[in-house]
């Protein structure tokens, strides 16, 4: 349990009264709810009987095979310590569950109700009494405030960060506990709170949190460790009497009696084991092996599908991403210029089958991305920070360099050239350098072979300005390790983005997290101005000025040149072996995979009998 010393502590740093009754003698109840909704009408009413994306009379058995990349060491996915197993969160339940066919809408799910008031500032879970840890001990409300007390001591930087406007949190029944609010608003923080994963009190007692030992943990979800090879798999088995499973938002959901997840050292060996039946499933990410690397006599037989399945997705913003707390990288014009060295269109048709489209929002794919020039509510927004943001801001649409894709990009490298003089560089010798002599210089650090072939090019475009580019890809667990510890000059990064945006951009952005290793904010911004609006999209008290606020802060991000855009796809693109039954209707959000699918005998039959047949 967290120490009397370090609970005061982390009260004090984050205003969070972490035990003992509300101060105030307000009166926190609320008429119940089944669900709340972010904006608007949840789309299913008090008495539905499971999400439309799931079909409740799915046949339960089977087992499902998963990859995963790398290895693993721990089974504590909360901190930043190790690497956490595949799957590890099936075994944890949450207080509410996600709907993946609305924009941002949760369902009671340890909670059977939700109390709120009007302004959302504070939020109570009355907890079902059935549920119950897999050891058959009832999950309680202290169950829920040892949680988020032990998340924001001893967790990941995240939930320090995330959960920052919680005051207090008090199980005021053996079923009911009640989150407080800090002043302001906060429309998203009820909703965040519902995904809280709740975690077992009494099975962490005496055990340290940060540094767990290297055992399953005891959970209350719809699975349990079965067994598991060091770094090498893991499995998981369906708990039979799973307390939640006639729960309407669970209802028709986790079919297959086990889930396995086998590690491979790289994807180029998973595809192949892939392609001889070593697991069911591969959502690609690579064009290059879409296009080339499946076809092979299970695709041609009938018993494998290849797919791909449109999606609503935001697509977030994937880019190489500079670390502004170097030096080299803290001019803005010298971000900018090396932003004309990256050739999408010649990436893009020679490298990646024109697979993909060029990413130019941080909430590309959705409305809440930036186009031409501010005006109204957006201009409104922006015009008290007029003086404090880069004249184009106001003056110019924000647009990505282009080339012809001939390979050629001189004229992008001409206006890179350009950029860099105005910002007091010069080339000598054939090195771009300073005035004091300094080359620019930097490594750009990688994790995943994959990216090389995209790297490279850029590197060598960056050679004909001058600039010195290296490349060094490395292990998980070391990149894990310079990540965290904002050891880089460059990574490729992503910053994945929802339909309803909220206190997730204090992580990505904020100047807090800027300075607390392990956070999101991998790119070191620290401007008032962007910690301003990102306030501003948590405090939106509706949709449309959600939009504003997220449209302001997309534009003033682009013209701060922290990343260098990418590319991203509308659609998931899936290779399976033919053994699933899936739901008519699919998440808009999603491709249900493995959690609304499930097991049909006669294809598994078929897929076996056409197998004998191979050996």
């Amino acid at each position: 349990m967290p120490t009397p010393r370090l609970r005061a502590a982390v009260a004090v740093i984050l205003g969070v009264a972490v035990c003992g009754l509300p101060a105030a003698a307000a009166d926190y109840t609320a008429t119940p709810r089944h669900g709340i909704a972010m904006h608007g009408d949840l789309k299913y009413g008090p008495d539905f009987g499971h999400f439309e994306y799931a079909n409740p009379n799915a046949s339960k058995g089977g087992g499902i095979v998963s990859e995963a990349t790398g290895s693993f060491d721990s089974f504590n996915p909360f901190i930043l310590r190790g690497q956490p197993a595949s799957g590890i969160t099936l075994i944890y339940d949450t207080l509410t569950e996600h709907a993946a066919d609305e924009p941002f809408s949760e369902y009671g799910a340890l909670a059977a109700s939700i109390e709120l008031p009007e302004d959302r500032s504070w939020v109570a879970f009355n907890l079902r009494p059935e549920a119950r840890w897999h050891d058959g001990v009832p999950v309680t409300a202290d169950d829920v405030v040892w949680t988020f007390n032990t998340l924001v001591e001893k967790g990941a930087p995240f939930y320090r960060a995330y959960y920052g406007d919680v005051a207090e949190v008090t199980a005021t029944s053996e079923r009911r506990v009640l989150f407080v609010f800090k002043g302001g608003v906060n429309r998203e923080l009820p909703l965040i709170l519902g995904q809280l994963t709740v975690l077992p009190k009494h099975w962490w007692e005496g055990k340290d949190f940060a540094n767990p030992p290297y055992e399953p943990p005891l959970g209350s979800g719809p699975y349990r460790v079965a067994s598991f090879e060091s770094g090498r798999s893991v499995t998981y088995e369906r708990v039979e009497d799973y307390w939640g499973r006639d729960v309407p938002a669970m209802r028709g959901r986790w079919n297959a009696e086990t889930i396995r997840y086998e590690y491979f050292r790289d994807r180029d060996i998973a595809t192949e084991a892939f392609k001889a039946g070593a697991f069911d499933l591969r959502a690609e990410n690579s064009s290059k092996r879409w296009a080339t690397a499946f076809q092979f006599p299970g695709l041609s037989a009938g018993m494998a599908i290849k797919e791909e399945v449109q999606h609503e997705n935001v697509a977030g913003m994937q880019g190489f991403v500079f670390n502004t707390r170097r030096p080299v990288f803290q001019d803005r014009k010298v971000r900018e210029a090396i932003g004309y060295a990256f050739d999408f269109e010649w990436t893009n048709k020679v490298l990646m089958y024109d697979a993909y489209t060029r990413t130019d929002s941080y909430f590309d794919n959705s409305d809440l991305g930036s186009s031409g020039l501010p005006d109204g509510a957006e201009l409104a927004l922006l015009e008290p920070f007029r003086d404090r943001l880069p004249p184009e801001v106001f003056t110019s649409e924000f647009t990505v360099p282009k080339t012809d894709g001939a390979g050629n990009p001189r004229q992008n490298l001409r206006a890179g050239l350009g950029l860099l003089r105005d910002a007091g560089w010069q080339v000598k010798d054939g090195v771009m350098r300073n005035a004091e002599g300094a080359a620019l210089s930097f490594e750009i650090l990688l994790v995943s072979p994959d990216m090389e072939r995209i790297v490279l090019p850029f590197t060598a475009n960056l050679r004909q300005l001058g600039v010195q580019a290296s490349v060094r890809t490395v292990d998980p667990a070391q990149y894990q390790n310079r990540v965290r510890d904002f050891d880089f000059d460059m990574i490729v990064g992503s910053f994945g983005q929802s339909q309803s945006p909220g206190n997730e951009q204090r992580e990505y952005w904020s100047s807090t997290a800027a300075d607390i290793k392990g956070s999101r904010n991998v790119a070191g911004i620290k401007d008032p101005v962007v910690d301003a609006l990102v306030e501003r999209v948590i405090q939106a008290p509706d949709r449309e000025a959600l939009e504003t606020a997220t449209r302001a802060l997309d534009r003033v991000l682009l013209w701060g040149f922290y990343v260098v855009p990418h590319f991203h796809s509308t659609s998931y693109r899936l290779v399976y072996w033919n053994k699933f039954g899936k739901p008519e209707v699919s998440p808009k959000y999603g491709f249900g995979f493995p959690d609304t699918w499930w097991l049909d005998s006669e294809k598994v039959a078929a897929l076996e009998a056409w197998r004998r047949t191979r050996n």
